[in-house]
């Protein structure tokens, strides 16, 4: 184990365990869980201490059609107890996974799935106006029938019909302690799957479910400044952020302020379409104190640890002493 111990959140969206171009039978996703896990084990044994924050965007998806299919035989459950299903399916392929990875590197380290609330705001206008995409790709016959019941169907940025469902931010995890205490221990702790299980604080009842999906790296960033991280680390399917993304001439940015990172995002230059909630989740952990965020492609987690690989957003103050050295 390292003497000066570092703690990384690291998210995994759930389009990396349930890819939209192919059947999304468990037996692929358990596989394409164990490749996405192999960018951690790495830093499991160097002595990180880990959270590991996941997506569910297509399992809830289709926990939603299982919904539809089986709603004259049982009663259908509730968006917010959904992705508390899914946290717990999700939760358990990787903590099997990764349990039997790190065996194979021969790192006794301790893996628990913590199924955790997501506290957001009753009033967030985000839960009246769907903005997150759900699912797999539906048919015009299927987003007909869909709208007709009374749901938000829409086309995505590379033109796919899904589901529309509401995503408010997260304010708090709501057993962030217990995942520190987890963490500091030496436990790896996969926790705030899915985002969290969406909640609101009732005046008279306590913690009250709400239906919707938290964006998981709006999570990852609340989670990573609640325990303390060093490092937020946002794993996805392209190797960086580039400014002019779709155009002729794209550039690729390998580091960023977060001053130059807000600039570029209220220009529109980057953040199109998955990336923008990336970059925000990305900027508020550091604006909220943590000392870097990274975006970089699932198979160069390392290399984006040891500042390598990825775009890095770093604090106005840390840029400034890096060219100005006393």
């Amino acid at each position: 184990m390292m003497v000066d111990v570092r703690t990384v959140v690291v998210a995994i969206g759930g389009n990396a365990l349930s890819p939209s171009n192919e059947t999304a039978s468990i037996y692929n996703q358990f596989r394409h869980t164990r490749e996405s896990l192999h960018a951690i084990v790495p830093l499991a044994v160097e002595g990180w201490h880990i959270a590991i924050v996941h997506g569910n965007g297509p399992q809830v998806g289709d926990a939603l059609v299982r919904n539809e299919a089986g709603r004259h035989l049982v009663e259908p459950l509730p968006l917010g107890v959904l992705v508390a299903g899914t946290a717990g399916w999700i939760g358990y392929m990787i903590r099997q996974s990764l349990t039997n990875l790190l065996a194979q590197a021969n790192c006794e380290r301790r893996v628990v799935t913590l199924v955790c609330q997501a506290r957001v705001d009753e009033n967030d206008p985000a839960l009246k106006e769907p903005t997150k995409f759900v699912g797999q790709t539906l048919t015009e016959s299927a987003a007909t029938t869909l709208r007709a019941a009374g749901e938000c169907v829409e086309k995505d940025s590379n033109g796919n019909l899904k589901r529309r469902v509401p995503s408010p931010i997260p304010v708090e995890i709501v057993e962030s302690r217990m995942v520190s205490d987890l963490v500091r221990a030496g436990t790896i702790v996969i926790a705030a799957g899915g985002g969290g299980i969406p909640v609101y604080s009732n005046a008279g009842l306590g913690l009250e479910g709400v239906d919707a999906v938290v964006d998981k790296d709006r999570a990852a960033a609340i989670l990573a400044k609640d325990i303390g991280a060093d490092l937020l680390m946002i794993l996805t399917n392209v190797d960086a952020d580039y400014a002019g993304w779709g155009t002729e001439n794209p550039r690729r940015l390998d580091r960023l302020t977060t001053s130059e990172a807000l600039t570029l995002l209220a220009t529109g230059e980057v953040g199109v379409g998955s990336m923008k909630p990336k970059l925000e989740a990305a900027i508020s952990f550091v604006l909220d104190g943590g000392s870097r965020a990274v975006i970089a492609a699932l198979k160069n987690g390392p290399a984006a640890v040891a500042g390598k690989s990825g775009t890095e957003i770093v604090p106005d103050v840390l840029e400034d002493s890096a060219q100005n050295p006393v």
